[in-house]
């Protein structure tokens, strides 16, 4: 809920977000909110995100944190933007619900063939 802007510094991603709305997401910040996220290719392919969160009419200091997200060949998808969908989550536990039941499913189905 801010206006991100992202550059390269050499082999580093540098996303800037400032003008946060009243209320951002963040617990506790203000529309003073700003936050420098860094991606990173490391050397065994693996990506290093670090943050550092700024609103000085909260926090003294500003602080962030590292996070390295290690590599895999899988997909790998959003899972913090649902875009408003706040329906997703009884989606999803419907999915897995149907999961579960799929084989007791199949398995009647099999012996009712025989």
């Amino acid at each position: 809920m801010g206006d991100s802007i992202g550059h390269w510094e050499v082999d580093t991603l540098v996303v800037n977000t400032t003008n946060f709305t009243a209320k951002p997401a963040l617990y506790g910040a203000t529309e003073n909110l700003h936050v420098v996220e860094r991606f990173k290719k490391q050397q065994d392919g693996s990506l290093n995100y670090s943050f550092v969160v700024n609103d000085p009419t909260v926090w003294q200091t500003p602080w962030g944190g590292d996070y390295p997200w290690p590599k895999t060949n899988d997909k790998v998808y959003e899972y913090a933007c649902h875009e408003g969908n706040y329906a997703l989550g009884n989606i999803m536990r419907g999915a897995r619900l149907l999961e579960t039941e799929a084989p007791k499913v199949m398995s009647t189905q099999t012996s009712q063939l025989n």
